[in-house]
């Protein structure tokens, strides 16, 4: 597995997009596999939204400052996800607005990976470089298991609470 920080958020992106696919090619009353795949897409966007978080965005503000609206942003879309993925996870099949809810989330998140790897992957890459994306890679992927998988982990309280009070 490559340790470039870009090619393992891409590698994220791909299972994302992959559980996705899989949701929307379930039936309508696929319930319990719609319920099953909102668990994982739950659990993988969680994880990347921290590892993106905590060493990617602050590293990249840090040494790109002109992608600092880029980041901003960012951050934002993951807290809209953060806040769906938080609603869906206490949510049932049987919720009227689960499909409805996991549709918006979906459509949220693609856009994000979409604006990510046309636009600011590869400014990113051009501006830190082959080393220190390594180096950012091995982070995130040190801090992988420690991550939180649930949005109620307490590392995504605090996240949440860090958005609404700045």
């Amino acid at each position: 597995m490559s340790t470039d920080a870009i090619v393992v958020l891409k590698e994220d992106h791909k299972e994302i997009r992959r559980l996705f696919r899989e949701f929307e090619a379930a039936g309508e009353d696929a319930k319990a596999t719609k319920h099953n795949l909102v668990d994982k897409i739950v659990e993988a966007l969680t994880v990347h939204t921290y590892i993106e978080n905590e060493v990617m965005y602050p590293k990249v503000r840090e040494l790109v400052p002109e992608l600092e609206r880029d980041i901003l942003e960012s951050y934002e879309e993951h807290h809209v996800a953060d806040v769906l993925c938080g609603e869906l996870d206490a949510m049932g099949p049987d919720d009227e607005r689960f499909d409805a809810k996991t549709a918006v989330l979906i459509e949220v998140v693609r856009q994000h990976i979409d604006e990510e790897e046309k636009d600011w992957f590869p400014k990113v890459r051009a501006a830190l470089g082959r080393t220190a994306l390594q180096q950012l890679g091995a982070r995130m992927i040190e801090i992988r298991d420690a991550a939180p998988q649930r949005p109620g982990h307490p590392g995504f309280l605090k996240r949440a609470t860090d958005v609404i009070l700045g």
